[in-house]
């Protein structure tokens, strides 16, 4: 957590993210870089208004609006450090975030989210919602105030599959630095059904394999993965999700969904996402 990108429209879930960021940089001794990214309009050549004079005015006051937005965010949450960068640029959110990430050796981004629901979740969905889809590195969305210190319990849900090995040791050392208790979640479904001495002996080898401490095992039932989840975050009041994402696309996303996606979109406390390569 070196190198930490907020990407930045300066509405209050963004605002959280910064100061979420600068926290976290305070701990791990890094950086925090603002993107602001603004999409120019679609505009057509008239007599009147030359399309090239009006975007040239038109990037010019974004510039200065920015800047200033940034300078403001500095002044009243970084004052005393860490180091915070500033960036401008122009162009659709989803991709320009993604090319900035890999220009930059960004290693974690942390962003503010309103969610999403309803049509606009199925057919669009957030911002946010893309950036976890499609990261090459960790997400954490977040919807409101939150410190380091504030982050006791991580919910950890899991299926033991054999490709999680990447995603569990980031997990680990994701609970180490919040110094946090881990907890191991396997969602029983009626679909999925699997006996609990079965679940409980995989959860057992897991657990010795990858040398976890400080942590629960839970088996919850319920009718998908999804509402398990949800609901033992509720019930357990627990402070941050650590979980993969698939980065589905196109029909199979609509089709099928990521549960990673869904849960950003509806719970309240910070989501860390990763895609699973």
């Amino acid at each position: 957590m070196k190198r930490i990108l907020v990407p930045c429209d300066f509405s209050d879930p963004a605002i959280q993210a910064f100061k979420f960021a600068v926290d976290v940089a305070k701990e791990s001794r890094g950086e925090v870089i603002l993107l602001n990214v603004v999409e120019l309009p679609v505009m057509h050549e008239s007599v009147l208004m030359p399309t090239l004079s009006f975007e040239e005015a038109f990037i010019k006051d974004m510039k200065a609006q920015a800047e200033k937005n940034f300078a403001k965010m500095k002044d009243k949450w970084a004052k005393e450090g860490p180091k915070v960068s500033s960036f401008i640029e122009f162009g659709g959110a989803t991709p320009t975030i993604r090319d900035f990430v890999k220009e930059n050796n960004i290693d974690l981004i942390i962003m503010g989210t309103h969610g999403a629901s309803g049509l606009k979740e199925f057919f669009v969905g957030s911002n946010t919602e893309k950036i976890v889809r499609t990261s090459s590195v960790p997400v954490i969305a977040v919807k409101g105030s939150m410190k380091v210190a504030s982050i006791k319990n991580i919910v950890f849900p899991n299926t033991f599959a054999t490709d999680q090995e990447e995603l569990t040791l980031k997990v680990k050392a994701l609970q180490n630095f919040f110094k946090a208790t881990l907890h191991i979640l396997y969602v029983n479904t009626p679909s999925t059904f699997r006996r609990d001495m079965e679940v409980k002996k995989e959860m057992k080898e897991f657990v010795k394999r990858f040398m976890l401490k400080d942590y629960t095992l839970t088996i919850y039932n319920d009718y998908s993965e999804e509402e398990g989840l949800r609901n033992f975050v509720n019930e357990t009041k627990s402070d941050m999700v650590a979980m993969a994402t698939h980065g589905r696309r196109g029909v199979n996303h609509l089709m099928s969904g990521s549960i990673a996606e869904d849960v950003v979109n509806h719970l309240k406390c910070p989501i860390w996402t990763y895609k699973i390569h």
